[in-house]
């Protein structure tokens, strides 16, 4: 059914530089789409404080124990699955940390199951499937700001007193006002009207992309700029862990490896033997000390971080 709504949605209106798109060449296709998502950026910048904002409560709510739980439908949905996949093999995190919901279910990360994002009940029985806590922040994904499954999704999580946040291209919606928290990088009308995996999913990803990895940083999950706490699941990332030892240490290759075998393979423990001098119970011991805080095992810490502001 035809909705009034639709109209003041940026994200349905027609794109004047791709109308006549199906006339052009290949070359002036991509070229016109170049252009176009050159616009993500700069409207993921307008964003930054809001999005600052956000990653404070994502870590406050996991120092407490609480879980970062996306919802999303369709391209939206995928997305949000894509970047809490990645948590744990990025930062050593259980898979229990960062999930996500799309409606639809696990059918749905690869087929259309029609129907599925307009069910605001099926979001709040998922949600209670997880046991969902005051503790947690649910992160409701809609480049529409519209879709029923997340706004069921977020609606449900502010009466359990969940923190809310919101991802959207369209600042206009009912998901504006069940977030806490609104973040919306207005990207314009798509290249393919309504087409909202192209510069909106862009936008998205690009979101979820700086939520999930500034909160692991601030969580202490990184050394430096190097992944002190990746999952070493090959032969590529075996190599990688090494590499990562010797350049957080400053030493020789064959010592990184060493001590990684010492360490039972556990990077900070390694890195904690070869900065501190020390062997592989001393370090674990040091680390234990530190409450698991590497900087402070090492000697490194210089007061507080400045999380706000």
């Amino acid at each position: 059914m035809h909705s009034p709504a639709k109209e003041f949605r940026l994200t349905e209106r027609r794109n004047p530089a791709s109308k006549n798109i199906d006339r052009m060449s290949s070359l002036e296709i991509v070229r016109l789409m170049n252009r176009e998502d050159r616009k993500v950026a700069a409207a993921v910048a307008r964003e930054v404080p809001a999005i600052a904002r956000a990653v404070d409560e994502i870590v406050a709510s996991l120092e407490s124990g609480g879980r970062l739980i996306y919802v999303g439908a369709g391209s939206s949905g995928r997305l949000a699955i894509l970047d809490a996949s990645e948590c744990p093999p990025t930062f050593g995190v259980s898979r229990e940390i960062v999930q996500a919901l799309i409606a639809g279910g696990r059918r749905a990360i690869t087929d259309a199951v029609e129907g599925a994002e307009d069910s605001e009940r099926d979001a709040v029985r998922d949600l209670r499937r997880r046991k969902l806590s005051s503790k947690d922040v649910v992160v409701g994904v809609a480049a529409s700001a519209t879709t029923p499954y997340v706004i069921g999704a977020m609606r449900y999580a502010k009466k359990r007193g969940a923190m809310t946040i919101g991802i959207a291209a369209n600042r206009v919606g009912p998901l504006l006002k069940l977030a806490e928290i609104f973040i919306a990088p207005e990207v314009g009308p798509e290249v393919l009207t309504g087409s909202t995996r192209l510069k909106a999913g862009t936008a998205q990803k690009m979101v979820l992309n700086v939520l999930s990895t500034a909160a692991m940083v601030q969580l202490g999950h990184v050394y430096e700029n190097l992944l002190i706490d990746m999952e070493r699941t090959n032969e590529k990332l075996e190599g990688r862990a090494v590499r990562i030892v010797q350049a957080a240490s400053g030493r020789s290759l064959s010592t990184a490896e060493h001590a990684l075998r010492s360490a039972g393979h556990n990077m900070r423990v390694a890195l904690v033997m070869l900065k501190r001098n020390v062997n592989a119970p001393t370090a674990k011991g040091m680390l234990s000390k530190a409450k698991g805080n590497l900087r402070a095992a090492l000697g490194e810490t210089r007061g507080e971080k400045k999380r706000k502001g």
